[in-house]
């Protein structure tokens, strides 16, 4: 953060009665929301406005491009220049892109009035789903156009790949009670609003939760806002959904940790905590999906690790560790967020961390989704897999599919159900020039978990001829006569084949 943004900063402790009183008081939220549609401030307006190189160009913290396209001095330029490219912008043209309103939100140190010139204190930024388009207010991005880095401990980071990840996570059922946890800037808070009749979003930075009260209020959402770490804030309370990114970044103690990162739990205590958590706060029926990341250590495999923290939960848990990173390139990764990379003493700042990680044991970092889903079972289900490969988005879909399969194998009677192959499987055959059988048989999934699987005959003419009409057993035994096998010998064989194509989504129940 600079030290332009510190400026806007609100009393510690005050966020959210802050937000009611001024706010809601004055109607001036109302009349920023009014403006903003009437301009336009869209994420596909601003795309059309700047170009597709300027856009790729925003996302390396280049304005270059963007500054070259918007220089029009039109309501939407302007609103371009004033927030996403921390331009000082004349105030006759902030002004006219925001009449009657630069005093009142300089006021309220959202803008700083500089003679003729107006800066932003604050990023509002445009945000959408395939349905709506929001404003979401956060700190002014860090490091534009190579300037040195500045974030303070309070910074409230904006829409991220992380919190875009976990959006795209989270099952978009409808509910009654979600929680945000962790709301920081308040992205997570207005997706849950689309399908959640109440949502609480909690967070320890009392800066976070003002601006996640400004962002509800500026798209007219409700969000209960609360104070306090963890579950604390919701002790005794249930939901249908809790959807966090919590801090996850495992780093050396410091005395001046950046919040929207780091917190006071030792490694990664944080994320075990929200998993052993979950269970007291979901209602039957509920889920908890968290995108984080998890140590590896040298005594344990991140499986038996995080399966540890599963255990004593009784719910069901699909774990999937999307990548895993070296400790230098981790080390790297967040020096640099941080603003250390071209410091002087930055070999130092990289030497303790790597020291550091030794004293723990820490061999590399996992990141990855959880999802947690209370279903009651006897026996609860839990997959902790490793994928690296292709998916497609939203990956909640993925989820609510994997937890269809696992009720569907519930009931162990595999060979008694009519299966059908998944919608949108691929079958690939290869076989030598003039050949009458194929040498290689794979099947393709291409939504999801894009896994692919090496099929011999059987289970190639298992999954063909799976579509909702025919048991298992009953493919099994036509396929044992055309195949002049054993029926019983084939359905013993093949009744874990079965298993694991539903459990890898090859086969799905109807």
């Amino acid at each position: 953060m600079t030290w332009r943004a510190w400026e806007s900063a609100p009393p510690r402790g005050a966020a959210s009665v802050r937000v009611a009183q001024v706010w809601k008081g004055g109607r001036m939220i109302e009349a920023l929301r009014d403006r903003l549609r009437e301009v336009g401030f869209t994420v596909d307006a601003v795309f059309g406005l700047i170009g597709p190189d300027a856009h790729r160009a925003l996302a390396r913290n280049e304005t270059t491009p963007a500054r070259r396209a918007t220089t029009d001095g039109s309501p939407l330029s302007t609103l371009v220049r004033l927030f996403q490219l921390q331009l000082d912008v004349p105030r006759g043209q902030v002004e006219q892109a925001l009449p009657g309103l630069v005093e009142p939100l300089a006021a309220e140190r959202l803008l700083a009035v500089d003679g003729d010139d107006v800066r932003a204190l604050v990023d509002v930024r445009p945000y959408g789903d395939e349905t709506h388009d929001w404003w979401v207010v956060a700190d002014l991005t860090p490091g534009l156009d190579q300037r040195p880095v500045e974030v303070g401990p309070e910074h409230v980071l904006g829409i991220s790949e992380a919190s875009s990840s976990l959006a795209q996570l989270t099952v978009r059922e409808p509910v009654a009670r979600a929680l945000d946890l962790g709301t920081g800037c308040g992205v997570q808070a207005l997706h849950l609003s689309t399908h959640a009749r109440e949502v609480v979003g909690t967070d320890v930075n009392p800066r976070a939760l003002w601006m996640a009260g400004l962002t509800a209020e500026l798209n007219d959402v409700g969000l209960d806002v609360r104070d306090g770490s963890l579950y604390e804030p919701v002790v005794g309370e249930r939901f249908d959904l809790v959807a966090t990114n919590p801090p996850f970044v495992v780093s050396p103690p410091s005395e001046e940790r950046l919040v929207y990162r780091e917190t006071a739990f030792p490694g990664d205590d944080v994320v075990r905590r929200v998993v052993t958590g979950a269970a007291d706060h979901l209602v039957e029926g509920g889920r908890c999906q968290v995108l984080a990341a998890w140590v590896h250590d040298a005594d344990l495999t991140w499986q038996e690790r995080l399966g540890g923290w599963v255990a004593g939960t009784g719910l069901d848990a699909w774990v999937v560790q999307r990548e895993v990173l070296d400790l230098p390139a981790y080390t790297e990764m967040w020096l640099a967020d941080a603003g250390l990379r071209h410091v002087p003493d930055y070999p130092q700042h990289y030497a303790r961390w790597l020291d550091w990680f030794a004293e723990q044991g820490i061999a590399a970092m996992g990141f990855g989704w959880i999802s947690l889903h209370r279903t009651d079972r006897e026996e609860p289900s839990v997959r902790l897999e490793e994928w690296p490969g292709a998916v497609t988005q939203p990956v909640a879909d993925a989820v609510v599919e994997h937890e269809r399969r696992v009720d569907a194998l519930a009931t162990g009677a595999v060979l008694d159900v009519a299966w059908r192959h998944a919608p949108g499987l691929l079958q690939e055959s290869l076989s030598r020039p003039g050949a009458a059988e194929p040498e290689r048989i794979v099947l393709h999934q291409d939504h999801g978990i894009c896994r692919s699987r090496v099929a011999d005959t059987v289970t190639a003419g298992l999954v063909g001829a799976s579509d909702g009409d025919l048991t298992a057993a009953q493919i099994l035994d036509a396929l044992a006569v055309l195949l002049e096998r054993d029926a019983e010998a084939l359905r013993a064989d093949y009744a874990p084949v079965v298993a694991e194509l539903v459990q890898d989504g090859f086969l799905t129940p109807l």
